[in-house]
């Protein structure tokens, strides 16, 4: 199996967004964004070689907001000793949750998704 951090973001995740559009859909500045991930309330990545850095678009909500649960679960990757690559391939990879940590997340189901993440802490 890969290992997080050799995992094809491109393939994982299937939409991304610029710096920009996260800005634009959060309603914050770039440098916003810039902080937002610094601070691990969002991941952000190269997706690919030679790509831009981007924030994949299922982090943001319909609403304009970041997915509920996904600073805290983010911080518990970091602390665990993930960098962002690592915390996006988890979340886009199927686990046996059932389905993608991700999808939990934006289903409401972020307790299982957290203590999950709890236990894989290196």
């Amino acid at each position: 199996m890969t290992s997080l951090a050799d995992a094809d973001l491109s393939e994982l995740v299937e939409d991304w967004m610029d710096w920009g559009e996260a800005a634009r859909r959060l309603g914050v500045t770039e440098a916003k964004v810039r902080t937002m991930i610094k601070d691990h309330e969002l991941a952000g990545a190269v997706p690919a070689p030679g790509a831009s850095p981007g924030v994949p678009a299922a982090f943001v909500d319909d609403e304009g907001l970041v997915v509920k649960g996904l600073p805290g679960l983010l911080t518990v990757l970091h602390d665990g000793g993930y960098d962002d690559r690592e915390c996006i391939a988890w979340l886009f990879t199927d686990a046996d949750l059932p389905g993608r940590p991700i999808d939990a997340l934006r289903e409401n189901r972020g307790s299982e998704v957290k203590r999950r993440a709890q236990a894989m802490g290196v």
